[in-house]
């Protein structure tokens, strides 16, 4: 059966090839609704061509309104899920190749979502016809779900689980192997004060800006600050070490240029967080005036670290490890100050602890703490019917060490029950989801649907 099974996956390179490029093409980034499209006709049409194509490999699929749909094979049986995206997130800056081009050079195709996550959506598609040429004989059914928001709020599987029966078990291809069994808990503290004015200060902060999504670590950060002597300010920065640089602005304004490394809010140590160093800067050269005291506060408080231990947050647990957080977004002017914490707190923590924890040791300086949003951690035991099959078929089919882990991203794997993530970077990999360049080489896909049509067979199969 298992050599069945590898022939019929290899039988479909051509084909897989094909519908990466005529997926990759379609620039499925989520615009205002319209009529029929709740994330805006590109995602209606991407939606649309990979349901088409299901059919056409001959499963049965359904759509749910624009956003989500579903297709299934087998006949009997509680429901294996296989879970995944079809949005992605804006190309941007740094390409050489086209993002929407899908160019195929030395078995490499380029393009966005090639690896988050129509790549590893068309996988699981593949993976099913690959199972279903093979003459797997199945004892549950096997469906794929495509969603259309996973990267800005899940709309699409708050309104899939409300019309659609729901699996009983299953894996999200969007993240790492060998399988992710525990995801920490994801919460957004909002932070806001009243200032009284900046009048009277040597180096009055008239604003300040950084970052434009919580769940982003800012590269870049801007003050604009009164000054009257020049080289004296210039001298103060450069002793504080800081990279950041000056810009004369308006009569006795400058503007400071706070400049940092950007990256995932999920692993900020990766980065270099341009919002707390100029935090750190503001404070060392004296600045603020009404603000001092906010500036200084989150300084010694947050400043560049990304554990919590300023805030009395750095907590862990032998699941998930420790505590991130990242100073994601802050505004700062001569009436208020305003900042969003991206927290990803172990399993046994609790965000309304943490966001109270935050409030009483920021209320000193006029701060208030608020919670809010917060996604509860995802934990399926390592002893699980689902995760002891899916660390097996990663051993079997890789040869490699196959062993549970726990991320502080965000997938899929914690809108359903009995999920995990499963796949599709491998272990020393760069993660280049969300990256300029952004590639999956033909190999690679064809590995990813080998492994997934062995894990189909063996959770799904007689």
């Amino acid at each position: 059966m298992n050599e069945r099974i590898d022939r019929a996956v290899e039988a479909l390179r051509p084909q897989v090839t094909e519908l990466l490029c005529k997926w990759i093409r379609i620039p499925s980034e989520k615009q205002d609704a319209q009529e029929g499209a709740p994330f805006g006709a590109p995602l209606k049409e991407m939606l649309e061509t990979a349901l088409a194509d299901a059919a056409a490999l001959g499963f049965r699929t359904r759509s749910f309104d624009g956003y989500a749909g579903d297709a299934e094979m087998g006949e009997a049986g509680e429901v294996m899920g296989i879970v995944a995206h079809l949005d992605v997130v804006p190309a941007g800056d740094g390409w050489k190749h086209d993002p929407f081009g899908a160019q195929l050079e030395d078995g490499v195709v380029y393009g966005r979502g090639t690896t988050d996550d129509k790549g590893p959506a068309l996988a699981g598609l593949m993976a099913m016809k690959a199972v279903q040429d093979a003459g797997v004989p199945l004892k549950r059914r096997v469906r794929l779900i495509l969603g259309c928001d996973e990267e800005c709020g899940m709309e699409d599987m708050a309104y899939y689980r409300q019309h659609a029966d729901l699996p009983a078990f299953g894996f999200s291809p969007d993240a790492d192997y060998p399988v992710i069994n525990t995801e920490k808990g994801i919460c957004t503290i909002g932070l806001s004060a009243e200032l009284p004015g900046e009048a009277g200060a040597e180096y009055p902060v008239y604003s300040v800006e950084a970052g434009e999504r919580h769940n982003v670590v800012p590269g870049m950060a801007y003050a604009q600050i009164g000054c009257e002597d020049l080289q004296a300010l210039q001298e103060k920065i450069t002793a504080t070490g800081y990279d950041v640089t000056i810009e004369p602005c308006a009569p006795g304004r400058v503007r400071l240029v706070s400049k940092g490394v950007t990256g995932h809010a999920a692993f900020p140590y990766h980065a270099k967080n341009a919002a707390g160093q100029l935090l750190l800067c503001l404070k060392e050269i004296g600045a603020g005036g009404g603000s001092r005291a906010v500036i200084e506060r989150l300084a010694e408080t947050i400043g560049m670290t990304y554990d919590g231990a300023g805030l009395g947050i750095d907590v862990r647990d032998t699941v998930s490890g420790e505590l991130t957080m990242n100073l994601g977004v802050l505004r700062i002017n001569g009436q208020s100050a305003s900042a969003a914490l991206d927290i990803r707190y172990p399993v046994l923590a609790s965000a309304q602890q943490i966001c109270k924890m935050i409030g009483m040791r920021l209320a000193e300086a006029g701060l208030h703490a608020e919670l809010l949003n917060d996604s509860e951690p995802l934990h399926v035991p390592a002893d699980s019917f689902i995760v002891r099959e899916l660390l097996d078929v990663y051993h079997r089919v890789t040869g490699k060490e196959s062993y549970p882990i726990a991320i502080g991203g965000g997938t899929y794997s914690r809108q359903l029950v009995n999920t995990v993530a499963f796949g599709c970077n491998f272990p020393g990999e760069t993660d280049l989801a969300h990256q300029a360049e952004e590639n999956i080489s033909v190999d690679k896909m064809m590995l990813n649907i080998r492994i997934f049509a062995h894990a189909i067979a063996a959770l799904a199969g007689k």
